[in-house]
């Protein structure tokens, strides 16, 4: 006789405290999903995302959602239960980004009916980043394929993403319908090799006394994100502008790999790569840093800029402190993301860890 499988502990806190989140948008919906579902959504994916098929983890998505609540479902002829070594097996068939396993009740049990592409608004899911690594996300519908964090759970730490401080500096609004900024931050981090990004005003080229002369990799003006971000295209021209504007934020986002910082501005032109950050003459150098995270329940610390990583950390809060009407954008090796950009209510730089909003 098998022994019953252990419950994962976090999933039944994270599932009562998550459930205000979604009750705010699907009160009265047959999408809101109670919390003993939630826990079984979180507890069953946190054991599928601990096995391997094949010597893979199964990097799914689930959503929670009936076949009338999506466009153009999949549908099993017989359903799959809800359990790790079933997604374990399905894993292979939707690892692609944006395919969804979707679990609606039947009888009393949660299961798995199909998958789909296309999902409602507000729509809850869950997906397996990495072994013991989850990511509890709404979707913002139709084919735009984009996601807002809600909490993050890695083995026995839980992070909530408070929504209020996520889009500090506001430029990052996770709710932000196109928000390129964050586009090129999860590019950013995707290719592994640690960069920066600077965000400069378009109308002024102040910038260029924070950067040492010449610049390696000056270029004209390069528009083609400038000019895709100027476009609204309707119905379904949209799905080949937003392939077009995924393939333009990767192409920028890959210059960020090239040793030195990349020069964008702040209406996407992208003016250089490869810059080496210097302190502006007659500026001071920057000594301390505010250290902040958008997770509730964090309060933010006051730290020198060293703490925060290495030289990129540093150069970038440099430029923080130098150009105030400009951010800086540094990924890790590691995966940590942090944005620089200075504070006129502190009177600081701000160094916002953003690599929540990016999972």
């Amino acid at each position: 006789m098998s022994l019953p499988q252990p419950a994962y502990p976090a999933a039944r806190a994270v599932a009562t405290r998550i459930h205000p989140h979604y009750l705010q948008y699907l009160a009265g919906s047959e999408l809101l999903p109670d919390i003993p579902s939630i826990e079984a959504l979180i507890d069953v994916a946190f054991w599928a995302s601990l096995r391997r098929e094949e010597l893979h983890t199964p990097l799914i998505s689930l959503a929670y959602a009936s076949p009338e609540h999506v466009e153009l479902p999949l549908i099993f002829e017989r359903p799959v239960r809800l359990a790790a070594q079933p997604l374990t097996r399905l894993g292979p068939a939707v690892e692609r980004p944006g395919i969804h396993l979707c679990v609606w009740h039947r009888d009393g049990e949660l299961e798995v009916w199909g998958a789909t592409r296309l999902l409602p608004p507000f729509c809850f899911v869950l997906e397996v980043v990495a072994p013991g690594l989850l990511v509890v996300k709404h979707s913002r519908g139709g084919e735009s394929g984009k996601f807002v964090n809600v909490a993050v759970l890695q083995g026995d730490e839980v992070k909530i993403v408070d929504q209020d401080a996520a889009g500090a500096p506001s430029k990052f609004h996770s709710g932000d319908s196109v928000n390129v900024l964050i586009q090129l931050a999860v590019s950013m981090r995707e290719h592994g090799r640690g960069g920066s990004l600077l965000v400069v005003p378009a109308e002024t080229e102040a910038w260029k006394e924070s950067i040492l002369q010449p610049v390696n990799y000056a270029v004209a003006p390069f528009r083609v994100l400038a000019n895709l971000m100027r476009e609204d295209p309707p119905g379904r021209t949209r799905r080949r502008w937003q392939e077009a504007l995924r393939r333009a934020v990767d192409a920028v986002a890959g210059l960020t790999a090239v040793d030195g910082a990349t020069v964008i501005t702040d209406q996407y032109e992208l003016l250089a790569f490869g810059a080496k950050i210097v302190r502006r003459k007659g500026c001071g150098q920057v000594s301390l840093v505010s250290s902040t995270e958008p997770i509730l329940g964090t309060v933010a610390t006051v730290a020198e800029p060293g703490q925060l990583g290495g030289t990129r950390h540093l150069s970038a809060a440099q430029f923080a402190h130098d150009q105030r009407d400009a951010i800086a954008m540094v990924a890790s090796q590691d995966g940590r993301f942090t944005v620089f950009g200075w504070s006129d209510a502190e009177g600081i730089v701000n160094a916002n860890r953003i690599e929540t909003l990016l999972l």
